[in-house]
């Protein structure tokens, strides 16, 4: 079954408003087995709507079109519809009574002729009944094609696509099973990656599976997915594939998550072995801590954090001994260890991390070299600095050493015995 997504307004063509509706839909849609072929934006006016339903009658099973219905957008979609399926608007008594319930009841106004105009409906048309608005959604059949008309509210939108969209779509079509599994691998560019699993990847082909990869700094996920009549066979095929991935890359290879980042790994593994962290943080100024904090839940294992940026705060606040920082540079491995055993002590926690570094663009209070940053992890059993070049420009610098705290943790967690 495939399936075209139709966003409506001029404020989504010129980025006046981000469009998150098409992304859900599309979730949704693949989630129940049917294949989105194309997703499109179109100005509000009856002429484009008419255009794009022209395009795609007969080319696809389903098109799905958000907005442009209510009193704001004078239901251009709503008339745009009653011209291609050469149907008229009539008033629906239902949709009336549900309208001026909400308008008396929960808006304490009376019912506007704006409003009782959202109660008009196709006359040969299927009502999509909008139990949390006032904008109905609409249904019609041409040909091959079905056509469904939905509001652009996010949150009515969501409803409706869930309520009474799915349950329609599964009864009225046959639908494949789609399976998407996602391997997470770090510490390795897209493009090196792509060279070591080239023979691997030319075998998923003949396969009938498809590849995407999906990379981000420090991370690059690779989705495998397959469309078919059996999704138990279809995850028995993947799964082989990936146990030969995983031979194949080794020191990379991560696992089957559909976590989003490196982080969420960090974050399941230290909820799952009951281990509490603390970050000292000179270089990265703070944001370790903000995205754990991010997380929901992080209070369960993050104990706090301190920001040591200036080199004194390093010494009064986490014990780092100024021999050290004369000896070695603040910027050093040996300072990162005594940062993170100071803050692994003063929160008293399982773990501690640290960063110290030059982000640039000047040195500071080292003399290394713009883009070296040392980061050390603290844990029961040792603690351990490592040291990088991360180059330019700053904020590169800093978003690359994050990255790493993560790729180093994740690492740790998942080999801790």
């Amino acid at each position: 079954m495939k399936a075209a997504i139709v966003t409506i307004g001029d404020e989504l063509l010129i980025g006046q408003v981000i469009d998150t509706n098409s992304v859900f839909i599309g979730s949704v849609l693949e989630q129940i087995g049917c294949t989105v072929v194309e997703k499109t934006s179109v100005s509000d006016t009856e002429e484009a709507i008419l255009n794009v339903m022209k395009r795609y009658q007969s080319q696809v099973d389903l098109v799905i079109l958000t907005g442009g219905l209510g009193p704001t957008k004078d239901d251009v979609t709503k008339r745009a519809f009653a011209q291609y399926f050469d149907d008229k608007l009539v008033l629906n008594k239902e949709v009336f009574a549900h309208v001026k319930q909400l308008m008396e009841d929960f808006y304490k106004r009376p019912i506007s002729e704006m409003n009782v105009q959202q109660a008009y409906v196709l006359s040969k048309g299927s009502v999509l009944f909008n139990d949390v608005g006032t904008a109905p959604g609409m249904l019609m059949v041409k040909e091959q094609t079905t056509f469904v008309s939905l509001p652009g509210v996010p949150f009515e939108m969501k409803y409706l696509v869930t309520e009474k969209l799915v349950p329609y779509i599964k009864e009225h079509f046959k639908l494949n099973a789609i399976v998407h599994t996602t391997i997470l691998t770090a510490g390795i560019g897209e493009s090196l990656l792509a060279e070591k699993i080239a023979l691997w990847e030319d075998g998923l082909s003949t396969s009938g599976i498809k590849l995407f990869y999906l990379p981000q700094l420090g991370m690059v996920r690779l989705r495998l997915s397959k469309t078919g009549s059996g999704a138990t066979q279809i995850q028995e095929e993947i799964n082989q594939k990936i146990v030969a991935l995983e031979k194949l890359i080794p020191d990379y290879f991560i696992g089957v998550s559909d976590a989003a980042s490196l982080l969420d790994e960090v974050s399941r593994l230290l909820k799952a072995q009951h281990l509490s962290i603390a970050t000292a943080e000179s270089c990265t100024g703070g944001n370790l801590a903000q995205q754990l904090t991010s997380l929901e839940g992080s209070s369960d294992y993050y104990k706090g954090s301190a920001v040591t940026y200036a080199t004194e705060s390093k010494v009064r606040v986490l014990d780092v001994r100024q021999a050290t920082i004369n000896t070695y540079s603040v910027v050093s491995e040996e300072v990162a260890k005594e940062m993170a055993i100071g803050v692994k002590k003063l929160f008293q926690t399982d773990i501690a991390v640290a960063t110290t570094g030059n982000a640039g663009p000047l040195k500071g209070d080292s003399d290394k070299e713009v883009g070296t940053v040392c980061i050390a992890i603290a844990t029961p059993e040792v603690t351990k600095a490592f040291t990088f070049d991360f180059g330019q420009p700053r904020s590169k610098v800093i978003e690359a050493a994050v990255h790493k705290v993560w790729f180093l943790l994740y690492k740790y967690l998942k080999n801790r015995k």
